[in-house]
């Protein structure tokens, strides 16, 4: 793998002048938000209490913090910029070091599109119950045929074949982050009291511009321009419902999603919820332990963020997709932790809102910005 490489560089043989159209900010260098009880602020440096066994140790004394502790190393910023300002419709980057002092975004208090993105939020609000001992990991949780979603839920195929599946709580957990499945995410959500639990949740832990929508079936069914019926979670139904809707239909309710959309949240507030879940301060130390564990089992988009790292650096992580109108996809996202073989933790976090580049293209964009980051780590 190339270790140096120009941002333009890397698109301008892919895509070319055109590139530098649609987009609107510059780049952006923040302190990093402060802990929950100051995070509405903004602003303002942390010191990172971190303890065993994902977690890296604690930084050392003031004394002798390496010098990417309270800035990033010079450059970086400047590549971050580079790659963002190069790729075509709406983008979102934020990188956090998250044994440290800074992060760096570009759109990074704009909203975006999460789709399974927010699955995370889902697992995030079972654990809390489970640590408040409302929710066991061992629960068991009854899905049938009522309770099939649309798009990807592989699980679906069991209740299909056995009419009624019961599942724990804690492979539930398991199968919506590493497979992303659809169906198991929407019974956690069920089993956790719904939206309005994870927005409580949201809440609770002042995670800031972070949305939460009103799930699978409501949200992809709305986005297409459909009313939801229970039918349209059978075979290819949604798919052929919603090419019969007239374009006008479709595009309308397209554009109302991605104008304001109901799932919406900013890069830099997931890079700092990343930030504040490896640090252990929005769970309890099991419950951190475990979800970092399920997320570095996560199949889905391996030629995203984790194919920009070299060889020794670890990465865990949640991907999203949207929906597909006339070759623009809603939501195309990758965000995860990244730690370099010296143990230093990074949230790295990109998202499109609205693209229309080839799926390569945006691959090769996430993949340079994890690059960029491990690339000037240390120096």
């Amino acid at each position: 793998m190339r270790r140096k490489f120009s941002g333009r560089s890397l698109f301008g043989t892919m895509i070319g002048a055109a590139l530098l159209a649609g987009c609107v900010s510059s780049a952006a260098l923040v302190p990093a938000p402060r802990q929950a009880q100051t995070a509405h602020n903004g602003s303002g440096a942390v010191t990172v209490p971190i303890g065993a066994p994902v977690r890296s140790s604690a930084p050392p004394p003031r004394g002798t913090l390496d010098p990417g502790f309270r800035r990033p190393a010079p450059g970086l910023g400047d590549r971050i910029a580079s790659l963002w300002r190069a790729f075509p419709g709406k983008t979102g980057i934020a990188v956090q070091r998250i044994d440290g002092e800074w992060a760096i975004t570009q759109r990074g208090a704009d909203l975006f599109p999460q789709q399974s993105v927010s699955k995370l939020w889902v697992a995030m609000s079972v654990l809390d119950a489970v640590d408040d001992g409302r929710i066991s990991l061992d629960q068991k949780v009854r899905i049938g045929p009522e309770d099939l979603v649309v798009f990807h839920q592989p699980l679906a195929a069991r209740v299909r074949s056995e009419g009624v599946v019961t599942m724990s709580v804690r492979d539930l957990i398991e199968t919506a982050i590493t497979h992303s499945d659809n169906l198991a995410n929407d019974s956690l959500l069920r089993t956790v009291g719904g939206p309005n639990a994870v927005r409580a949740f949201i809440t609770k832990k002042d995670l800031g511009s972070i949305r939460f929508g009103p799930g699978e079936r409501l949200l992809q069914s709305a986005t297409a321009g459909l009313t939801w019926q229970q039918s349209y979670s059978a075979g290819r139904n949604f798919q052929t419902a919603r090419a019969a809707l007239p374009m006008a239909t479709r595009q309308a309710a397209m554009n109302k999603y991605l104008a304001d959309p109901i799932d919406g949240a900013s890069p830099a507030a997931i890079a700092s919820a990343l930030t504040r879940l490896a640090r252990g301060t929005l769970l309890s130390p099991a419950s951190t332990d475990y979800l970092l564990g399920v997320m570095t089992r996560t199949h889905s988009g391996p030629k995203r963020l984790k194919a920009g790292l070299p060889p020794g650096w670890q990465f865990l992580h949640k991907t999203g997709t949207g929906q597909d109108l006339n070759g623009m996809t809603a939501g195309y996202n990758d965000i995860g932790i990244a730690t370099a073989p010296d143990g230093t933790r990074y949230a790295i976090v990109v998202m499109m809102g609205t693209t229309t580049s080839s799926i390569p293209a945006r691959m090769a964009l996430m993949q340079a910005v994890s690059g960029a980051v491990a690339e000037f780590h240390g120096q």
